[in-house]
């Protein structure tokens, strides 16, 4: 994949170097390589954010069961199991 276009790869080198001067090429190899580190950098640092530490709003509350010493009517019952569906 890469050998295919290496013809067109090195007409971009020549013109840069051309355009730009042999001094001034490391800068900008070294100011595209910081870039790219930092994007790298960001991305891993979201990435781990994200698989870390979910959002609260979407974590489910625990349930509140709670048990009572007094019967409760059948209809009450019902209407309340209806309620937490």
């Amino acid at each position: 994949m890469f050998f295919g276009h290496l013809p067109e790869l090195m007409i971009v080198l020549v013109l840069a170097l051309v355009i730009f001067g042999p001094k001034r090429l490391p800068e900008f190899g070294a100011s595209l390589g910081k870039g790219i580190r930092e994007f790298r950098h960001a991305t891993s640092e979201l990435q781990e954010s994200l698989t870390v530490d979910p959002p609260q709003h979407l974590t489910a509350p625990a349930p509140n069961h709670t048990l009572s010493a007094e019967p409760v009517a059948e209809d009450t019952q019902r209407a309340t199991i209806a309620r937490s569906c």
